[in-house]
């Protein structure tokens, strides 16, 4: 029986929160630095004491993108009982190396979605995301809320410890990511997380989209933003430039390759990973009969029924571990997310959809407030 994902509430500054967080999750946190020491040590042959002292290297990073986020990671140590330097490194964990950490081991991570009310029976705005990732972070998760003066309040589930996953605002503003294979290699700059927590601070879409086109970032993702007035874009990141797509027929889907746009930087021998290549079709073709739909329940009913997809499991849009390879390295779909950004209400699944039935968090996205005061 798979554990139930906890929800924690925090308010206050950015170091309060971050007290709150690795106070209420500790033991959570503790579990993270287990698994990332084993992985890091059995994959890379790297001690944890050499990850966390390389983790340093992206403070001015930081400072001159995200500053605040050094107070909230101080909290975190703080109340957890960890030190600094190991928060930093759950918060860096895929930029951790020259061509990134897991490089040619880690799990596809994730297959995201947006439906607008041209898709939906409903006419309301939903978006969402299968997180795949490795199997051994599934005891850190944990469903936070972030009520931060001068911010919209945001909702995620994230790594306990981790400051940016994927979520929804108080604005009306949701971000899905995924990450994006490549030959890129990692370069210094801005990690992901950093990037995902400042669109999540974000009470604007342009503001969101200045958060991504304006910063020096170390690596490829690609972060799929929905917007409860109906607009949808996604963008896909590199170091060096972007590109960005919208949905047809009022539906988006990705998966982890390039679609809008080939870079440069990953050469005429690119080979993304083959399961990327039908994952994000599958979903969006599932999600077709939304349109159908006259409740909310119903379109809940149709999207786990698309997230659960197992064709060609386990490397299928519902992921689950492939038995080959390093018991470590394996990974599975850890939580299904399925946000209603017109009412706000933001439902996710304790593990792989197939098994796991949406169960709605116990605040609603729009009890924080919609615009600043």
């Amino acid at each position: 029986m798979t554990e139930s994902i906890p929800f924690v509430e925090l308010s206050g500054t950015a170091r309060e929160c971050g007290r709150a967080h690795g106070e209420a999750a500790a033991d959570r946190i503790a579990a993270s630095v287990e698994f990332y020491a084993e992985l890091f040590g059995v994959m890379k042959g790297r001690p944890w004491s050499e990850v966390c002292a390389r983790a340093t290297d992206w403070i001015p990073w930081i400072e001159s993108y995200l500053p605040e986020a050094l107070d909230e990671i101080d909290g975190i140590a703080e109340g957890s009982g960890r030190r600094f330097e190991e928060i930093l490194a759950l918060n860096g964990r895929s930029e951790l190396d020259d061509q990134g950490p897991y490089t040619g081991t880690a799990p596809d991570e994730c297959t995201s979605f947006a439906l607008t009310g041209e898709a939906s029976g409903t006419g309301h705005t939903y978006c969402g995301q299968n997180w795949d990732f490795y199997s051994g972070t599934r005891p850190s998760l944990v469903a936070l809320r972030i009520a931060q003066p001068g911010r919209p309040t945001i909702m995620m589930v994230a790594e306990a410890g981790q400051v940016g996953r994927h979520g929804a605002n108080s604005a009306g503003l949701a971000l899905n990511a995924n990450g994006l294979r490549s030959q890129i290699r990692t370069r210094p700059g801005v990690p992901q997380t950093y990037i995902r927590r400042k669109v999540l601070n974000s009470w604007s879409l342009n503001e969101a989209l200045r958060a991504v086109f304006d910063v020096d970032q170390a690596r490829p993702n690609n972060l799929l933003l929905t917007h409860r007035d109906g607009f949808v874009i996604d963008v896909e990141t590199t170091p060096d430039r972007h590109g960005w797509s919208y949905p047809r027929d009022g539906v988006l889907a990705h998966a982890n390759h390039f679609v809008s746009f080939r870079p440069a930087g990953i050469g005429d021998d690119y080979r993304p990973s083959p399961d990327s290549l039908f994952r994000g079709e599958r979903v969006g073709a599932g999600l077709g009969p939304c349109r159908q739909t006259t409740t909310a329940g119903q379109v809940a009913d149709i999207v786990r029924a698309t997230m659960s997809d197992h064709f060609s499991l386990p490397h299928s849009v519902c992921n689950h571990p492939d038995p080959t390879g390093a018991e470590v390295a394996r990974g599975e779909t850890l939580t299904s997310s399925l946000v209603d950004l017109t009412t706000g209400e933001y439902r996710f699944t304790d593990g792989p959809p197939c098994r796991h039935a949406y169960r709605l968090l116990p605040r609603n996205l729009y009890d924080g407030p919609a615009t600043p005061e």
